[in-house]
């Protein structure tokens, strides 16, 4: 087997080493890729087999956020989203969402009428304008919603996509350029920082699959490590890193669309006033999220018992008819959010969701928290800085440019993976192993 570090063309010496190949990490090495800046991205799992691959599947401005007063996210996140509908049709789509109220709901139909014109003037009315449907027009529209109570819906427009495959198109859109390279299933297994006899950081890198290690040395250093920074940066000697993320769990079913034949997305509210969406997929419905304070081990989670029966039982209050069990299941998965924690709540639906950037030594950048639809304007400080510092003028237009590598795989589609297709993932969309292939290239459900 030919080293990791050989077929990916690792040299000795970088400008920017970017740890986390999520879509942060893509995205930022996309952004220096398209201003020339060499820059080696590494990832201890493969690219976006964590939490950009387990997001809700959506670019969308976070309409919750509204009650928090989040304007300048739901904002800076509704335009991004309107972008990548233009940059990226064949990843991302628009889609209409239904905000059922019932007569016992917290939010009557004209404080959604309110909330729906805010989230269109927020998009700079870019948005599709948002509608109000009656009662009889949403139990037409959703088949089998409750009627019991049912006072109509708020629908407004946000958009669904393939999470991992945007990730991934990002990181091949950046490789294009020789400058920049990519390793998966490579760690940082020691980081030795600057000093008098050594003004580079010496990273040892660790092939995760083969034991192999070699040293890289690097101008820069950035984390792009979401929920895992906090445990990260712990054990980076000089760095005196202060713990500032309030992990929390998201999980998400996939069920049968025999058992939910919904055609339209819409948005539940759980007995405990958290947000659950329900979005219909060509050959299934994807169902979540929960929130939950997460301490432990965050690599390759499973939904828990207490979370399927939490979603099952949402369901089962908006469609009391359907009879949706565990057997509809068809899969499922969870991811982390990084959350920033603020200093005076613990509440996850109240905690914000804008990034922050740290600068725990001079020439370390960490880059935390923040929405997957906001990740092109998360990384534009860092990369602009980097730039200067590497003698490149700096342009946001660079990364306004469209994806130039598609998927093999198209998303939303059920394309078979032939042998012609399985050779030209192996050949050009960097898996190493059958899962990176199957889960992440070709769409599979992890069941």
């Amino acid at each position: 087997m030919t080293s990791i570090f050989t077929q990916r063309n690792l040299g000795k010496r970088t400008d920017v080493l970017i740890i986390g190949g999520g879509i942060v990490g893509c995205g930022l090495l996309r952004d220096l890729s398209l201003h020339d800046v060499d820059a080696v991205l590494i990832d201890k799992k493969d690219f976006t087999s964590q939490t950009s691959n387990s997001s809700s599947k959506m670019l969308h401005g976070g309409i919750r956020y509204l009650e928090n007063f989040d304007f300048k996210l739901v904002f800076e996140a509704l335009h991004e989203k309107n972008l990548w509908l233009k940059l990226a049709p064949h990843l991302a789509k628009e889609r209409k969402f239904y905000l059922p109220t019932f007569s016992d709901s917290k939010r009557p139909l004209w404080m959604l009428k309110i909330g729906l014109f805010l989230y269109d003037f927020l998009s700079s009315f870019q948005n599709r304008p948002h509608q109000m449907a009656s009662a009889s027009q949403t139990l037409k529209d959703l088949n089998g919603i409750r009627s019991h109570g049912l006072k109509g819906a708020g629908i407004y427009y946000d958009a669904v996509v393939d999470d991992g495959k945007l990730t991934l198109e990002v990181l091949y859109d950046a490789v294009l350029n020789p400058k920049c390279r990519a390793l998966n299933y490579v760690s940082l297994a020691d980081l030795k920082l600057p000093n008098e006899e050594q003004d580079h950081f010496v990273a040892t890198l660790k092939d995760e699959l083969t034991g192999e290690t070699t040293t890289i040395l690097a101008k820069d250093v950035v984390f792009a490590t979401g929920p895992f920074t906090d445990q990260v940066l712990a054990d980076i000697e000089g760095l005196k890193w202060k713990p500032c993320l309030l992990p929390s769990k998201g999980s998400h079913l996939w069920i049968s669309k025999q058992a939910l034949p919904v055609t339209e997305s819409l948005v539940m509210v759980g007995k405990d006033d958290r947000v659950i969406f329900v979005i219909p997929w060509h050959d299934r419905v994807l169902v979540g999220t929960t929130e939950k304070v997460m301490n432990g081990e965050m690599f390759d989670l499973r939904p828990s018992q207490e979370e399927i029966t939490y979603l099952l039982d949402a369901l089962k209050d908006y469609f009391p008819d359907k009879n949706i069990s565990s057997s509809d299941i068809l899969g499922s998965f969870a991811g982390v959010r990084p959350l920033v924690k603020e200093s005076d709540t613990n509440d996850l639906g109240k905690t914000a969701r804008e990034h922050k950037v740290f600068s725990p030594h001079e020439r370390v950048r960490v880059i935390v928290g923040g929405k997957y639809t906001t990740f092109r304007v998360m990384v534009q400080e860092v990369a602009r800085e980097l730039c200067l510092k590497n003698n490149q003028a700096y342009s946001s237009e660079h990364t306004k440019r469209a994806l130039r590598q598609p998927s093999i795989i198209p998303a939303f589609t059920n394309k078979e993976l032939d042998a012609a297709s399985r050779e030209l993932i192996w050949r050009h969309e960097l898996p190493r192993i059958e899962d990176d292939l199957l889960l992440r290239r070709a769409g599979k459900i992890d069941s």
